[in-house]
């Protein structure tokens, strides 16, 4: 395949995206990440490659000249048989409309990522149930969760349960107030053929729900991935520490907390200095998103640290 002469620069890393993502496997990944702000003009724009899907998401609503020429692009794809779906969602609109830029969306689909399998939603609002800059995340779950309790604090559709179970975790406690999203997450342990008796599901407020979730502890991992806000649930600013300031409460003698941070608007101090109040807490490393997500400023995009709670003669 070959760029149309003419096509302009800001397009130009998006098409050419395109064209290595069917090259790239099985696996799920970023295909190309505008909204690290490293491509002038387009940082309103990701593409995703879901084999054999390609999704492209726009945050904003663009030129209708540049949205046409893109739609034009895409016509060069009709004959790449990787490639069976193109689908352009515009997130910038109530409810994140999709349409079809090649085939059609029918049937089931699944995120792959290591030989784990995770349902996707292609016609859900906004996110389709597998979030792609969580890789390393999962991968340190991959490497320490064996023979551990591991509580999920807004899971989701289950993606870090589903991998620390499948890495060797005694226990899994997964704690999500939508209910939809956690049967996704049963789903997702039947599809990798995990047993059931290891993993909980509560779909509870997770601020009402301190006992419950105390009482399937202590845990020597935690992982603490809120949205940045959610109305009526979550601010990050405010509700965060409340979160940090119960971990004594819930962690073994020794533990470690996966600590996710994505509002712009914070930086990695935010969570430093909530560690630091508490005390206890020693950071071990920065979890540095995967490549495919560059960011022209670290502190504007996705921020994850790794904590060990330390006994006192250890600190």
């Amino acid at each position: 395949m070959v760029l149309t002469p003419g096509l302009s620069e800001s397009m130009q890393p998006i098409i050419e995206s395109i064209q290595r993502g069917a090259k790239k496997g099985a696996d799920a990944c970023r295909l190309f990440h505008g909204r690290g702000h490293c491509y002038p003009g387009v940082e309103f724009v990701s593409v995703d490659w879901f084999s054999p899907v390609v999704l492209i998401s726009l945050y904003k609503e663009p030129e209708a000249q540049w949205l046409k020429q893109l739609v034009d692009e895409i016509t060069q794809f009709a004959s790449d048989e990787a490639i069976e779906n193109i689908l352009l969602q515009h997130r910038y609109l109530k409810g994140a409309p999709s349409e079809n830029l090649k085939g059609e969306i029918a049937g089931d689909y699944y995120a792959v990522e290591k030989g784990l399998k995770f349902k996707l939603n292609f016609k859900a609002n906004q996110n389709v149930g597998f979030f792609l800059d969580m890789a390393n995340c999962r991968q340190v779950l991959r490497e320490q969760a064996k023979g551990k309790r591991v509580l999920n604090l807004f899971a989701y559709t289950c993606a870090f349960s589903v991998v620390a179970a499948s890495a060797g975790a005694e226990k899994v406690v997964n704690v999500d107030m939508a209910k939809g999203a956690l049967n996704t997450g049963r789903l997702n342990h039947q599809l990798n053929n995990i047993d059931s008796r290891s993993i909980s599901y509560l779909s509870h407020d997770i601020f009402k729900s301190w006992g419950k979730i105390r009482k399937y502890g202590p845990y020597d991992m935690v992982v603490i991935d809120p949205p940045s806000f959610q109305a009526g649930s979550f601010n990050v600013r405010k509700d965060y520490q409340k979160i940090v300031r119960k971990l004594p409460g819930l962690l073994a003698t020794q533990a470690e907390v996966i600590a996710c941070l994505n509002s712009p608007d914070l930086c990695f101090d935010f969570l430093r200095e909530l560690f630091k109040d508490l005390g206890g807490f020693v950071e071990r490393k920065v979890i540095e998103p995967p490549q495919s997500f560059p960011e022209s400023d670290a502190s504007k995009g996705l921020k994850t640290l790794l904590f060990e709670k330390r006994t006192e003669h250890q600190v």
